[in-house]
């Protein structure tokens, strides 16, 4: 399969890959981009193996920058409900295209945008971290696993699900580091299981893991540059664009 690949579709996996990589140490929406490049380039399922491999390097990269912020208190209330939605992926998997499921997610991203700007106006004032209620804390867990089970979408519900709970910059990004970390090793055999992850794209995933690298350095010098509603905003912005590539795809 590699060989078949042109140097534009080279190209726009090298970006893609770059964008894993700056979405691991910088601003997680952009995981999007690559989700998005891959499966133009791949087939469906092949692209979400690859993916995942080259996620996976970046989260080595992130865990050396964020390993020590984060909040174990708010990944210990995650814990279950992202394995319940990992679960309900892996059947839906089996079951089910993703063409809807793309839109369906997309729409939920923007209504979760929308709601944390409504949420955030009315306690503009508020100062620390906030505990949402549990059966919101659920459903953002059940929603970040299945979406990262079945098209590595997890990040950008997680985000807005973070910042509702007004984590700061580090901790979310060590929180999310963590979070991520795991599900992506999780999902490692159960993709084999499935299929989705294959020899070709392996080899494709190892021949852009370079520029995962690239990326990951690039997020870095970023965030030492950024203000926390900076952070804040280009996180949402990042989450907004992600929505609305699933929605029109």
């Amino acid at each position: 399969m590699s060989a078949d690949l042109d140097t534009l579709a080279w190209v726009a996996l090298a970006v893609g890959a770059v964008c894993a990589g700056f979405s691991k140490t910088g601003i997680s929406g952009t995981g999007l981009i690559t989700v998005g490049v891959f499966a133009s380039v791949l087939p469906a399922r092949q692209s979400t193996g690859s993916v995942l491999l080259l996620f996976l390097v970046g989260d080595v990269f992130a865990l050396m920058a964020y390993r020590s912020h984060a909040h174990w208190p708010t990944l210990r209330r995650l814990a279950v409900p992202v394995l319940v939605g990992i679960v309900v992926g892996v059947l839906f998997l089996t079951q089910v295209g993703d063409g809807g499921l793309r839109r369906t997610i997309g729409g939920v991203l923007l209504v979760l945008v929308a709601l944390h700007l409504w949420v955030r106006r009315r306690t503009e004032h508020g100062d620390g971290l906030r505990a949402l209620p549990r059966p919101v804390t659920v459903a953002a867990g059940a929603m970040s696993g299945f979406t990262s089970m079945i098209a590595n979408a997890g990040g950008a519900v997680m985000s807005v699900y973070l910042l509702g709970v007004r984590l700061e910059m580090l901790a979310f990004l060590g929180t999310t580091t963590w979070l991520f970390f795991l599900i992506n090793v999780t999902k490692v055999p159960l993709s084999l299981g499935l299929g989705l992850l294959t020899w070709d794209g392996a080899l494709i995933a190892l021949l852009v893991a370079p520029f995962v690298v690239v990326g990951a350095w690039l997020g870095r010098q970023l965030i030492k540059r950024l203000a926390q509603h900076q952070f804040e905003w280009l996180v949402l912005a990042s989450t907004v664009l992600a929505g609305l590539n699933l929605l029109l795809r």
